[in-house]
């Protein structure tokens, strides 16, 4: 047995946090590797507003640029995903899986538990920002880069305070609700809406200050790569991480804590109601398995609901009027931005002056792809493994249905909800064109969309296959975000390699977006490759979990 709450936490969770840390460690050399074929004195001419937002330094060189794309970025949003992840889990992951009142029947109050696992997560987080450093200092000195003027270990250290700061957050959410989802949820909303407003109101004249009320202004307003750490900045950050441990310690000594999973679905709540139980009824169905899609669905509404509202208004409606309020001059030096860094985010070659080019930067480029992987990653990951993990498979096997109709059944609501923030992001992305008075034409809009939609299928079907053949949830989660992570960027830097430029092919990006949907339409080739690989990827699921000795014991 493991001598107390903090060394089962950290064995728990190591495996992820090595995986996003050595993602992204070879990210930055194969990175800095393909950097150093390139003139960059091009950098030299951008703006000041510019190189800041994209954290490169005046007479940036290779070692500059690879930090502040990869690590800037990729490694901040990676830390702090991770972070939140075992932030939201700490307690009300405990309660979720009915584990709570066994870890409270040992002599451990509710406040050593949640410092216990607090400290966990920020011990994990700094072992991978530890990594990070490491692999900053020793990929340049293979790779004979000069650092230059660059502080990476600035930078670094400012990663690792944004991360702890969401992993606070999702911490006091789910020690207050005991809703796991929720937490994480509501931590991924506040980062993600975080992001995009500071870089947006930096550069919205009149809007400048609006930045200072958002959390990730503290990370990367003071540009730590080019000044070295924004101590005033960091103080702010861990300030809100303190003010958030203490609302955690109070909300979870106040609250009676959950040792089962009790939560109430969003179908349980209609039924209850007179006026809609009839319709409620009859999507529930009979009290029989046959409705395990419309079960799965209800279980995971909270992250389609806030992941679809987010992209719905946020980055559909509200993108489109602010497009006429940014500084044409900041846009117009977008076009002549090096392709090596436009395409890293997705932006292709794309010029964000034109009314397409500021939608795919924005909302498709980056935040679209996150937001559908998100949601098909955390449905695939649970549908089946996450039955196992709460020892209700085998009850659920009793009845009379098969494994193959779980399955299909789990990869159908799975489906459902990636259908729906597809949805949501077409019907947002249109209205703010129609406000905004951008004219970008809806089929065009709606090619994007569906591919949009099949790429989180694709990786949903990844986390499922990952569950279906280990059982276990992390893994499956873990393995499919880390192989969106390390796909997304390798479709971005292989094609500036002549020689490396045909093997993009073999990601599913590429087929995201080399033909620019949003400027061409949809390229039904794309959409076959797309639908082809999400369809293989739940028949392999199909095959494992047929053939697989299922685990009762969680």
């Amino acid at each position: 047995m493991l001598a107390n709450v903090f060394t089962k936490t950290a064995r728990d969770r190591w495996r992820g946090t090595a995986i996003g840390a050595g993602s992204l460690a070879l990210l930055l050399y194969f990175g800095m590797s393909l950097y150093r074929q390139f003139d960059l004195s091009v950098y030299d001419s951008l703006p000041d507003v510019v190189r800041s937002i994209i954290n490169l330094p005046e007479g940036t060189d290779v070692a500059g640029l690879a930090y502040g794309a990869i690590y800037g970025t990729y490694g901040a949003l990676t830390l702090a995903a991770l972070a939140l992840a075992m932030g939201s889990g700490a307690i009300a992951g405990e309660e979720r899986d009915g584990t709570i009142g066994l870890l409270l029947a040992n002599p451990a109050s509710r406040t050593k538990v949640l410092v216990s696992k607090a400290a966990a997560m920020v011990a994990l987080i700094a072992v991978a920002s530890i990594v990070l450093w490491g692999a900053g200092v020793l990929s340049p000195a293979l790779l004979d880069v000069a650092i230059g003027g660059t502080h990476v270990g600035a930078l670094v250290f400012h990663i690792f305070v944004n991360a702890v700061f969401y992993g606070m957050l999702a911490l006091a959410v789910g020690a207050w609700t005991g809703n796991a989802g929720l937490a994480s949820g509501a931590a991924t909303g506040v980062m993600v809406v975080s992001l995009f407003a500071v870089g947006i109101f930096q550069v919205v004249s009149g809007w400048e200050n609006v930045a200072k009320a958002f959390p990730w202004y503290y990370f990367d307003a003071g540009s730590p790569l080019i000044n070295g750490v924004a101590w005033g900045h960091i103080a702010v950050l861990l300030a809100g991480c303190t003010v958030l441990a203490v609302v955690a310690v109070a909300g979870v000594n106040r609250r009676d804590l959950k040792t089962q999973t009790v939560g109430v679905t969003l179908v349980d709540r209609l039924r209850a109601n007179p006026m809609t139980r009839k319709v409620a009824d009859r999507l529930a169905g009979s009290t029989r398995v046959s409705r395990i899609s419309v079960k799965t669905a209800s279980e995971h509404q909270g992250v389609t609901l806030v992941t679809g509202a987010l992209m719905f208004a946020y980055m559909g409606v509200l993108i489109g009027p602010l497009y006429n309020l940014i500084d044409p001059g900041v846009l117009d030096f977008s076009g002549d931005l090096p392709d090596e860094l436009m395409t890293l985010f997705g932006m292709g070659d794309g010029d964000m002056s034109t009314p397409v080019g500021w939608y795919r930067g924005e909302t498709f480029g980056l935040v679209a792809p996150i937001a559908a992987l998100l949601v098909g990653i955390v449905v695939g990951s649970r549908a089946l493994a996450g039955e196992e993990a709460r020892r209700t498979m085998g009850l659920l096997l009793a009845n009379p249905v098969s494994r193959t109709s779980i399955l299909l059944q789990k990869a159908a609501a799975m489906t459902l909800l990636v259908i729906t923030v597809g949805v949501a992001t077409f019907s947002g992305v249109t209205i703010g064109s129609l406000l905004g008075g951008l004219d970008i034409g809806v089929a065009n809009i709606a090619a994007v969309s569906v591919l949009m939609t099949l790429l989180g299928l694709v990786f949903g079907g990844l986390a499922l296959a990952l569950g279906a053949a280990t059982g276990r949830v992390r893994p499956a989660a873990f393995g499919a975000i880390g192989a969106g992570l390390v796909l997304h960027v390798a479709n971005a830097l292989l094609p500036l390699n002549e020689s490396l430029a045909g093997l993009s092919r073999f990601t599913p990006f590429h087929y995201y977006t080399a033909s620019d949907p949003l400027a061409n339409g949809l390229d039904w080739g794309h959409a076959a490759v797309l639908a082809g690989l999400a369809a293989a990827l739940i028949a392999v699921s199909m095959a494992l979990f047929r053939r697989r000795d299922l685990c009762q014991k969680g």
